[in-house]
């Protein structure tokens, strides 16, 4: 009986591996819950990127939209741009932050691979990231008429993606 209890704690070790390796592979990494989701677009004063005026909050509202957080630096934002402006000429209405980048790069980029933003935000010190809690580009957000925040994505916005994510857009309109 006492050699039984001996192998005891190995026999639990074992167990707790087993679990322990089973639930590995359950958690969505590309989902992370944001405690924006149903709250307000942060308030924000920024210049856009296309013609240096100043936009606010405001502008947001009105109408459903996409708020794609990208960079010029960023390779998985170039992966996704093409899927960007076929969204964009299906009538999604995208509006962009570009993420402490350059605003002279970031014409230069629009002119090269299309523009599929209403109107580009500059971020260059990643302020109205940081209030969104970004961690890196890309993201976006969908924000709804009032200018709540329904959702978040991390990562590039693709058809797979989009698939998952249309629902919800829809039903924002």
């Amino acid at each position: 009986m006492k050699r039984v209890l001996l192998f005891l704690p190995l026999g639990i070790f074992i167990l707790m591996g087993i679990v322990f390796w089973i639930g590995l592979g359950k958690e969505d990494k590309t989902s992370l819950p944001s405690p924006l989701i149903g709250k307000p677009f942060p308030d924000f004063s920024l210049g856009v990127v296309e013609d240096g005026r100043t936009l606010s909050t405001d502008d947001l509202k009105g109408a459903p939209v996409l708020v794609n957080v990208w960079a010029t630096w960023c390779p998985t934002c170039k992966a996704e741009h093409a899927f960007l402006n076929r969204l964009a000429e299906e009538g999604v209405r995208i509006i962009g932050i570009n993420y402490k980048d350059d605003s002279a790069k970031a014409r230069e980029w629009l002119e090269a691979f299309g523009n599929p933003y209403a109107y580009n935000l500059s971020d260059p010190e990643g302020m109205l990231g940081l209030e969104l809690g970004v961690y890196g580009a890309p993201e976006t957000f969908l924000v709804d008429s009032d200018g709540i925040i329904r959702a978040k994505h991390i990562g590039d916005l693709n058809p797979r993606v989009w698939e998952r994510l249309l629902p919800e857009f829809e039903a924002m309109k």
